[in-house]
């Protein structure tokens, strides 16, 4: 795994990979600390199993000059997202989220057949394909090659690469400037954050919008969401940090939506700085809340490790105690936060049979770390545990339709965060 230098286009005044990615401040506070992990979606084959394995620490800052939080750069995004294992399309609920999305785009922003739409880290086409849908124009920015292929399958334009000030002028000399940039679930991804940023002013048109879904630092905290922390997530945004990150590329934030995905996210819209104009009355009622909640100071940002780590003994308690009274714990889904907690918590196959999963790309491969087999759903039927381990918990309205079968023979499901809850489906 290579180290990612920030020199020369991550930090604002090019600093090393050591200083704020956003400011340039040398100046980062210890947030949570959760060890040292192997990047969250290194899964093992079976030939992997005797070979050791590189761990990373798992250690978050927060900038004491414009308090964002973040990572150091230790993975470079080319050896995560060449090849992925992540397909969103796999998620009934997140193809519905994002076809609700585009329909209110359209509505809001007047999209139609002369309109231009771009979706950065477009993954395999599961939003771009409802826009295809509509007759729109639209092109996905993926460097993954393997999803980026699932979405040409769907007909969605794809090209294969990581957004640059320079790629995006490319596209924008190409195929026209963009009347909305879709950012959704990537702006926590590129340590490269100030030059991302600047791709984005270069995508979209002088008078267009851009549309960044990520998850909100406010409820990450809230809700004890530690196993959202993982190596190929760079920075954790409040509204506040998030205004000047993009402010560092010429946009600027005029409204702001929350969302009850990944346990809480927030929906950003911005403008160039030209044409923004004053924000909604929303952007100052999130930044209220925030400031309330201490996010606005540096002292507001401690504490978080305490929560962290009752979440951690409560899972450890019952998991032992289900062993101890000779039960089965088996898990569900095999998403990179799993992984997190999975490590962080020491869980090991004494404790976690397996897990299953949806997509057939991680069948037979193990869990990096912890090495948890992951196995098809139907092996859930077949084996009847008495406990199964929800891992993907933000998706708990749909897995609890998915798996009410495993009410039938008694079964309970188990979900970790924010706090452990053992329930009869």
């Amino acid at each position: 795994m290579g180290v990612v230098d920030q020199a020369g286009g991550g930090a604002a005044d090019g600093v090393s990979g050591t200083g704020c990615r956003l400011c340039g401040s040398a100046r980062l506070r210890g947030f949570l600390d959760l060890g040292a992990t192997p990047p969250c979606e290194s899964f093992l084959g079976p030939d992997q199993l005797d070979d050791p394995e590189l761990t990373l620490p798992l250690h978050v800052r927060v900038c004491e000059r414009c308090l964002l939080v973040q990572l150091p750069p230790l993975i470079a995004p080319e050896e995560t997202f060449r090849e992925y294992a992540y397909f969103s399309a796999y998620s009934s609920s997140w193809v519905a989220h994002a076809e609700r999305f585009v329909a209110d785009a359209v509505d809001r922003l007047g999209l139609g057949p002369d309109s231009f739409v771009v979706e950065v880290a477009s993954n395999d086409g599961y939003l771009l394909q409802h826009v295809v849908a509509r007759g729109i124009r639209c092109l996905g920015v993926e460097p993954a090659r393997n999803v980026a292929l699932a979405a040409v399958e769907r007909g969605v334009p794809t090209r294969t690469d990581f957004l640059s000030p320079e790629l995006g002028a490319r596209i924008r000399a190409e195929q026209g400037p963009a009347d909305l940039v879709v950012a959704n679930n990537v702006y926590a991804h590129v340590p490269d954050l100030v030059g991302f940023t600047r791709g984005l002013r270069a995508l979209v048109a002088d008078d267009g919008w851009v549309s960044i879904e990520v998850q909100h630092l406010l409820t990450l905290v809230r809700g004890a969401q530690f196993d959202t922390i993982y190596h190929e997530h760079f920075q954790y945004y409040s509204l506040h940090s998030a205004r000047q990150a993009l402010a560092s590329g010429g946009l600027s934030v005029v409204d702001v939506q929350r969302l009850d995905t990944h346990g809480g996210s927030i929906r950003l819209w911005a403008r160039p700085a030209e044409v923004a104009g004053p924000p909604t009355p929303a952007v100052t009622e999130v930044l209220a809340e925030e400031a309330a909640a201490g996010l606005n100071t540096l002292d507001g940002h401690d504490g978080f490790a305490r929560s962290v780590a009752r979440v951690r003994a409560d899972l450890l308690r019952f998991l032992l105690d289900a062993r101890a009274d000779g039960h089965t714990v088996v898990g569900y889904g095999a998403p990179g936060k799993g992984n997190t907690l999975l490590n962080y918590c020491g869980v090991r196959p004494d404790l976690l049979a397996y897990t299953v999963d949806r997509n057939p790309y991680k069948h037979g491969r193990f869990t990096p770390g912890a090495r948890i087999p992951i196995l098809p759903p139907e092996r859930i039927a077949a084996d009847r545990p008495e406990y199964v381990l929800v891992l993907p918990w933000n998706l708990r309205a749909e897995l609890l339709e998915q798996l009410a079968f495993v009410g039938d023979w008694g079964g309970r499901l188990v979900f970790p965060i924010p706090h452990l809850e053992v329930v009869l489906p």
